[in-house]
């Protein structure tokens, strides 16, 4: 069969890759320590499973409206007050199979051929993907570590054109860590609504941050709300990731848009996860800010051994569970004869040698880099970073 053109256009996804491929070698009795997951180590709490038992109990397992069902958008429009100081409708909320469902959703809705749209780097892997398949142009903008990995207005000025549709904000940052401050999203907010650019504004890091205070840029102003869809979800805050819940707000005629798109591929988020997500919005917090606070303490670990380690330079990450070092000093050296070119080869290198598992920094738009997700324990955060040290000292 001859493939379409637009799928052609895309690739797996490398992050779920490399993922996979820790897990196959774990399966096969070989140590590995795995840095590349993009998902909590730790389990769903136990009143949020406990919703969704009593869900199924009640035989709550039918369709629901494909933007989910009244209650859920409630609680959600009831957490974006409290949290974020905005005001939705429920009719202004679409609740999608997780936050790149929503995304994707957005991007499908707003983009068409001949749209540009913006894109800081280091970018989560899935947003130039999809703005392809859309068949509108990715606009990259390189960031530096004088930046802390972050743009500038000047950078965002000379970025914009007349065909200028979405500029794609990320805060806290996957994979870098970084928070925009609500002065440095004022700066942008001021650009984006002077050239009448959407934002696409992912929080799906929102309550995992530990340095500073999260700022959504569609608080700013009115003018900036209605530029923009805020994109959260339940899957890193509430360790939910495989109940695939995440949520889009925006302007009603864009909801209502996003949601014909669902009807006619996904329809509903499932049922009994959606039972879930109210309880986790509804319920208790305290398990989530447990869940932060060893975060917090695996970050400061992992950094300071990283800055330690010869040939490695990291930056400390103030939200989201990754840190991105800059291995820019290993490229052009060699481990054991074999030559290091980019992040991709290091990171061949580091798994077949090393047995460890990391995430190339080029896959996020910056090959000077690699990704090393916290979330997992202590012992094997320590146990990988030993296997680093050593693999770095055998560099020449």
């Amino acid at each position: 069969m001859k493939l379409s053109k637009r799928i052609m256009k895309i690739g797996p996804s490398p992050t779920l890759g490399i993922t996979a491929r820790a897990k196959k070698m774990q399966a096969e009795g070989i140590d590995v320590v795995g840095f590349g997951a993009g998902e909590p180590d730790f389990d769903t709490p136990v009143n949020i499973k406990d919703a969704a038992k009593k869900a199924i109990d009640s035989g709550f397992t039918k369709y629901t409206p494909t933007s989910g069902t009244q209650e859920l958008k409630a609680a959600i429009c009831e957490k974006l007050k409290q949290d974020n100081s905005l005001d939705y409708s429920p009719d202004q909320i679409l609740v999608s199979c997780g936050a790149k469902h929503s995304i994707f959703n957005t991007v499908m809705a707003l983009c068409e051929e001949g749209d540009e749209v913006v894109i800081p780097s280091p970018f989560w892997v899935s947003y130039p993907e999809m703005v392809n398949l859309s068949g509108a142009k990715p606009v990259i903008i390189k960031t530096t570590q004088d930046s802390n990995l972050k743009i500038t207005p000047d950078q965002l000025k000379k970025a914009i054109t007349p065909k200028t549709k979405l500029f794609i904000m990320n805060s806290p940052s996957n994979p870098t860590g970084m928070v925009y401050s609500r002065k440095e999203l004022e700066s942008i907010a001021e650009i984006l609504v002077e050239n009448k650019v959407c934002c696409i504004s992912d929080e799906i890091y929102e309550k995992i941050i530990y340095d500073g205070e999260h700022a959504s840029i569609a608080s700013l102003s009115p003018e900036m709300k209605e530029l923009t869809i805020v994109v959260n979800g339940l899957s890193k805050s509430y360790s939910m990731t495989g109940w695939r819940i995440g949520y889009a707000a925006g302007p009603k005629e864009v909801m209502g848009a996003m949601s014909n798109l669902q009807d006619h591929s996904t329809s509903n988020p499932t049922s009994i996860s959606q039972k879930a997500a109210h309880e986790a919005l509804r319920g208790p917090q305290d398990e989530m800010k447990r869940m932060v606070e060893a975060f917090r303490e695996r970050r400061n670990y992992m950094v300071q051994r990283l800055n330690s380690i010869e040939g490695v330079e990291c930056l400390l990450p103030e939200g989201a569970f990754y840190t991105f070092p800059n291995i820019s000093a290993m490229i052009d050296k060699k481990y054991d004869g074999k030559l290091i070119k980019d992040s991709f080869s290091l990171t061949e290198i580091l798994l077949a040698e090393a047995k460890v598992a990391v995430i190339p920094g080029a896959v996020f738009g910056d090959d000077n880099h690699i990704r090393l997700s916290y979330a997992t324990s202590m012992e094997n955060i320590k146990k990988g970073l030993d296997r680093i040290e050593e693999f770095a000292g055998k560099i020449s």
